[in-house]
């Protein structure tokens, strides 16, 4: 089963199932551990397989077909239960998520970005450019995404095809269970105009709104701060809980940090506590939820009104 399934009306279901993007991480994972010492040619020399095959697998760069993965789960003489449960979470790699359907129209680092994002239990992001995808309102996203017009004309048909993307993405806010959104936005994101007064208004009310969900926690940097002096670009780390299928299900945090062409993704323990200690040093330096709020609501109707 996919992770998303349209219903009867044509909607996306973004809870249907996992995300293969994260399937396909956490099988890689487990087959670079199930490697140990020996090297990638030993491994693929016994199969009569390349190298790259093997790299390819590992770092989940292809689908996982399921007669190779028995080889390699032989190779590794990998019994039961685990055999089980590798060749299942090979089997919902394989597997399509809805923003496949958009491939057309998606980069393939956002594609990677969604797919991120569909499974992570929480998400902590910093944002210094634009209001986050998850909490746009569709003129603002619409707005955005036509600005990139005098730059790459995009027929109307894609510019659709973006701005929907970017809706059914907002819907992992409100799912069962919800994802949990700690975000802090610069101030400067709130005075910065994206179309015209009107829009602008209804965006920042948008936001305040959405900080009434007991899965959002939202806060502005204030461009008065003086706890910090921390300058650094947008980032979003994703967070993972563990799964039933067991090992092979865990995956450590990712790191996603953007610019104009692409995005960025930073692995490994030392490389995400960095971005985490970051974060919290934002964290602090910010207005409180309420205070946060406050200032989004009067903005909104002070400066854009």
């Amino acid at each position: 089963m996919s992770l998303s399934k349209a219903n009867a009306a044509g909607e996306v279901d973004v809870a249907a199932s996992a995300s293969p993007t994260v399937r396909r991480r956490r099988l890689a994972a487990e087959l670079r551990r199930l490697r140990g010492n020996r090297t990638g040619g030993t491994v693929a020399k016994a199969l009569g397989w390349s190298t790259a095959k093997i790299s390819r697998y590992e770092l989940g760069q292809s689908s996982f077909p399921l007669d190779e993965v028995e080889k390699l789960l032989d190779f590794y003489q990998v019994t039961e239960p685990g055999r089980s449960q590798l060749l299942a979470l090979a089997a919902e790699a394989n597997q399509r998520g809805w923003w496949e359907e958009y491939a057309d129209v998606l980069a393939p680092e956002y594609m990677e970005f969604i797919g991120l994002e569909a499974e992570a239990d929480t998400m902590a992001h910093w944002q210094v450019g634009v209001v986050p995808g998850l909490l746009q309102t569709e003129e603002y996203a619409r707005r955005l995404n036509a600005g990139y017009q005098s730059v790459i004309p995009t027929p109307p048909g894609i510019l659709d095809r973006l701005v929907r993307v970017r809706m059914i993405r907002q819907e992992l806010l409100t799912r069962d269970p919800p994802l949990r959104l700690a975000v802090v936005i610069d101030e400067a994101v709130l005075l910065r105009r994206i179309g015209d007064s009107g829009l602008m208004q209804a965006q920042l009310q948008h936001l305040a709104t959405a900080a009434d969900l007991p899965n959002v926690e939202l806060r502005i940097l204030p461009l008065s701060n003086r706890e910090t002096s921390l300058v650094a670009d947008s980032f979003a780390i994703f967070s993972f809980g563990p799964q039933a299928t067991g090992e092979a299900d865990k995956l450590a945090d990712v790191v996603s940090t953007e610019n104009v062409t692409s995005e960025l993704y930073v692995e490994g323990e030392t490389g995400t506590y960095l971005y985490r200690l970051v974060f919290q040093g934002l964290l602090n330096a910010s207005l409180s939820p309420a205070e946060s709020q406050h200032l989004i609501r009067r903005t909104a109707d002070e400066l854009w009104a």
